[in-house]
């Protein structure tokens, strides 16, 4: 089966000024997905008629559906109606429901039809217009040449409506769609240049309809596997055989499957497996616990946290011994150990975790550049500690290190063991 693509092309100088930010074209291109239609590229113009057209032009050589979005409201920026009119050579004609739409909207909302606006009823002929009932500017919907070409409103709430209601079932109606069908992957605690080597040979055999995409992010990568084909169950099933495949070759950096995070795995490990933990922050100020919290549900499991920041709150609070601190310093293993011994017992859990260390940009030494942290875990069979050397900047420092002591703790409730 044939694939069908499609271009999106977003209007308007605010996106290139940077004063928005192009969220729609994300949420287009997963619900596109969904109905068998891939994305083969994103656009972005200016309010120039000639940019538009240039876009436009260029589109049609690659993709059977072009989606645009902005450059639909009543101001004189606003060109990409007329440019339509004049792309398709027709005229604008009066449109008696989006009129009585934008009428019943302004009505609604204790205004009278301003002229700018009643104009904004007017579509070009050739069109068939796209209801918009949140706002005052109607889609348009073209077909020349088998192509479809849909322009709808830049608001987002307005465009996601628009699509929902009429754009993506009127697409699946007009095209004949194979099925898409993604498998994620997480993957921790290796790089992916070394990934991609013990994936060679199997990426290399798969069949021609699954593609692997490796997508790199803080601390991990994730896996993505895309199937294309006609039958759904059959596809599925291949995936499934794929994945399978693939987990028994990276098995003890695999945490989840599906868009999980670390933390959110990690938690659900700690309940299903009835264990406590609190934390003991230096460098990260908070930082791991917020990562612990953010998941819904982790009351649970987290129990706490103390950021002593100053060595006073490390004697003080945690009982950090004022001996190991004179003798080793504060980005020590022997300090961070006691740390991470002393919350678990403090707090009553069944594990503790403490992170020291200098993140920067200023606080280093010839022996402790910036970078060098110090992590631990505790638990009743005893404590271990590992040293990081990041070299990155103050906050990349601190997230890397939240990373290190999540994925110490899977490592250490053995999801995985390779260090």
């Amino acid at each position: 089966m044939k694939a069908v693509h499609a271009e999106i092309i977003t209007i308007g100088d605010e996106i290139l000024y940077g004063q928005i930010v192009d969220t729609n074209s994300a949420w287009m291109g997963t619900e596109l997905a969904k109905i068998g239609i891939r994305v083969k590229q994103i656009t972005s113009v200016s309010d120039e008629a000639s940019h538009i057209v240039e876009a436009l032009d260029s589109a049609k050589t690659r993709a059977d559906i072009i989606l645009m979005t902005g450059g639909l409201g009543p101001t004189k920026d606003d060109l990409t109606k007329d440019v339509l009119t004049d792309y398709f050579h027709t005229e604008l004609k009066l449109d008696a429901q989006s009129l009585a739409d934008v009428t019943e909207l302004f009505k609604s909302r204790g205004y009278e039809l301003t002229e700018l606006n009643r104009q904004q009823a007017f579509l070009p002929a050739s069109c068939k217009p796209v209801r918009n009932v949140l706002g005052t500017a109607p889609g348009m919907w073209f077909e020349d040449a088998g192509k479809v070409y849909v322009s709808m409103p830049g608001v987002p709430y307005e465009m996601k409506r628009m699509m929902t209601d009429i754009v993506l079932p009127q697409l699946k109606a007009f095209f004949k769609t194979p099925h898409i069908i993604h498998r994620v992957i997480q993957t921790v605690g290796i790089p992916e240049s070394m990934l991609a080597e013990r994936l060679d040979a199997w990426e290399t055999n798969l069949p021609p309809h699954i593609k692997l995409a490796y997508l790199p992010h803080l601390g991990g990568v994730r896996l993505r596997l895309t199937g294309i084909a006609e039958h759904a169950e059959q596809l599925e099933q291949e995936l499934e055989t794929e994945v399978g495949k693939l987990s028994a070759l990276v098995p003890k950096h695999i945490f989840a499957y599906g868009e999980v995070p670390l933390e959110e795995a990690l938690g659900q490990l700690l309940k299903e497996r009835g264990l406590t933990i609190s934390v003991a922050e230096s460098c990260t100020g908070g930082y791991l616990a917020h990562r612990f919290t953010s998941v819904p549900g982790s009351s649970t499991y987290f129990m706490g946290g103390v950021v002593a920041y100053d060595n006073s709150v490390k004697m003080q609070v945690l009982g950090v011994k004022p001996e190991t601190l004179q003798r080793h310093g504060a980005v020590s293993e022997a300090t961070v150990l006691e740390m991470a011994q002393n919350v678990r017992q403090k707090l009553g859990t069944d594990i503790g975790v403490a992170t020291s260390g200098i993140a920067g940009p200023d606080g280093g030494t010839p022996e402790k550049p910036v970078g060098t942290i110090w992590i631990a875990y505790a638990d009743q069979h005893g404590a271990k500690a590992k040293l990081l050397q990041y070299n990155k900047n103050r906050q990349l420092n601190i997230e890397y290190t939240a990373l290190a002591v999540l994925n110490l703790v899977r490592q250490s409730l053995n999801i995985a063991v390779d260090e």
